[in-house]
């Protein structure tokens, strides 16, 4: 039991029946019920949130790593009690998962609040779990690890390796443009995803489980391990193992970790990973629950001289088992150990600068994870933007996007959210070429829950003609997978009165990614004027969906309700 409390969690955490005495002892009477003894209840109390659902695949093999961290625990001598949250699988869960993140935060964090524990540990893995559940620990007042699924491994179609999910809009794109045709797109599905675990690339659920890591969430080693092995097993019983400590301990709490120091290093290693624009929305999020002013055009100036070091997909031509070979997250942080501040210290109490000093460097770095002295790419990996059609700040990862197109000026193409964006696109007689900026809007955060919309397919006339990327410009996110010059999390978005809501087919829109510029080549006065003719939709009627809508922030804010 936690050195600073003599008294049981069982004890200490109340039901309000204006009796204490009659709620503890209704309390064990129930938990006899279950099995449990005195001797059993008076052991430090690990909570374990569980996000095991038929509809989250990726986190099919839930079960088996919960097992491993019940074992971590019971042979450290503690009690281990799961409990259920809200589980976000990326695929199934409909308008987007975005939309139920702050909901997941909220359920996370009342849970630890009101169940009795004296730690806990949030298993997740999936896009939007992993955010939720640090932004509810960052509100917790009680010790707090995170550990993930981890990634799925690679399948192979013809010869092919593939990984979701940017194989799948690779070959999508290429059924689109008459390439693959019904029989092989099919086909090539079934390989697709080839096992339990999180997306095979540095998509959002990579990304941010490297950021846990990073910010000192997580043990260390935990970030890349496969869903399907045993080293995930064996990382999953470590942590049980080190929450019984940090319950005995009491300490240190979340918001000890989470600093403004941990974050910074976040940011780098972000950099270096190329890792998925939402990581910017969600760790602006967290460092707000934790109390860390992190401001969006931070993640441009804080990781300004750290290079593309990671060769995975989208960003490069590996996958998250390859990263996982060549060392994984130590091993970068290694490499990044002269950007780093060493002295953070996360959830293994030691800090960073002792860490990095007992990490061998890898022989075969150099396949994935590349020397500071011949990066995969130069600094500048994901970058803030700003300007007339974004004046908050929009946000593009450089890494994946054509270089050709990082300046370009052509005329917009706009589309609504609620559209048939497909049809309108597939037209055969659609007026377009590829020098026209798609346009995507209100599908931010008040209007739509900000969907992974804005990677808008290439329209099929001109896909079939070879054109595989255009500039593509929305208040939308786009999935961690995706690539392509996409510019995404217009603020303010069109719903809130931004300029996007006044963008006209033909206004000329000029993106320059070295300048740090997205504007509308539409002249002020104009703008104003149109302006006073737009009118916003009406918010939802009921429910989450209108206290989402009302209270959302915006992205350039991280999109977490105001009032958490």
């Amino acid at each position: 039991m936690p050195a600073h409390e003599s008294v049981s969690a069982i004890d200490r955490s109340r039901t309000a029946y204006g009796d204490d005495g009659f709620s503890r002892y209704l309390r064990r009477a129930f938990l006899a019920s279950a099995g449990y003894d005195d001797v059993d209840l008076d052991r430090p109390v690990i909570g374990i949130a569980v996000t095991t659902s038929s509809y989250n695949t990726c986190h099919r093999e839930m079960p088996a790593l919960l097992e491993a961290v019940r074992r971590g625990v019971f042979e450290a001598g503690g009690l281990p009690m799961e409990f259920p949250t809200i589980s976000l699988g990326e695929i199934l869960t409909s308008p987007t998962s975005m939309l139920f993140r702050n909901l997941m935060a909220m359920d996370t964090e009342e849970m630890i609040h009101a169940l009795p524990m004296d730690a806990a540990i949030l298993l997740g893995g999936c896009d939007k779990t992993v955010p939720a559940q640090l932004m509810a620990a960052a509100s917790a007042d009680k010790p707090v690890l995170l550990e993930v699924v981890g990634p799925m491994m690679t399948g192979s179609w013809r010869g092919e390796r593939l990984g979701a999910c940017t194989d799948c809009r690779r070959l999508w794109g290429e059924h689109r443009a008459g390439a693959l045709d019904a029989d092989q797109i099919t086909e090539a599905r079934s390989e697709l995803v080839a096992t339990a675990g999180t997306c095979a690339v540095m998509g959002t659920a990579s990304t941010m489980a490297c950021m846990t890591e990073t910010l000192g969430m997580m043990l260390p080693g935990g970030a890349t391990p496969g869903a399907v092995t045993g080293a995930r097993l064996r990382h999953g019983t470590a942590t049980g193992r080190r929450a019984v400590e940090l319950a005995r301990q009491g300490a240190p709490l979340p918001r000890q970790i989470l600093t403004r120091q941990a974050f910074e290093n976040a940011v780098k290693v972000l950099a270096a990973l190329g890792g998925s624009t939402n990581a910017l929305v969600h760790m602006v999020a967290v460092a707000r629950r934790a109390g860390v002013d992190l401001s969006l055009d931070e993640f441009d100036t804080i990781g300004a001289k750290v290079p593309l070091l990671v060769d995975c997909k989208p960003s490069g031509a590996n996958y998250m088992e390859d990263f996982h070979r060549s060392g994984g997250l130590p091993a970068l942080l290694k490499e990044l150990e002269p950007h780093l501040e060493t002295s953070t210290v996360g959830v293994s109490g030691r800090p960073l600068a002792e860490l990095l000093a007992q990490t061998r460097p890898r022989e075969d770095w150099q396949q994935v994870i590349r020397p500071l002295s011949d990066p995969l790419g130069p600094p500048g990996a994901l970058a803030v933007l700003a300007g007339s059609l974004a004046p908050n700040g929009a946000v593009i990862k450089t890494s994946a996007a054509s270089p050709e197109l990082l300046r370009h000026t052509g005329p917009a193409f706009v589309v609504e959210a609620g559209q048939d964006i497909a049809a309108i696109l597939d037209d055969p007689d659609l007026d377009i070429t590829p020098d026209h900026v798609l346009v995507l809007r209100g599908a931010g955060p008040v209007a739509a829950g900000m969907p992974e919309a804005g990677a808008l397919p290439i329209p099929r006339k001109l896909a079939r003609q070879g054109v595989r990327d255009m500039v593509r410009v929305s208040d939308a996110r786009m999935s961690g997978t995706s690539y392509g010059t996409v510019v995404l999390h217009c603020d303010p978005e069109a719903a809130a009165g931004g300029p996007l809501a006044v963008v006209r087919n033909g206004d000329l829109i000029r993106l320059d990614v070295p300048a740090r510029r997205l504007d509308l080549l539409v002249d002020e006065t104009e703008i104003v004027q149109r302006m006073r003719d737009f009118t916003p939709a009406a918010l939802p009627a009921r429910g989450w969906r209108r206290l989402y809508a009302e209270t959302v922030l915006p992205a350039s804010q991280g999109a977490d309700l105001s009032f958490l």
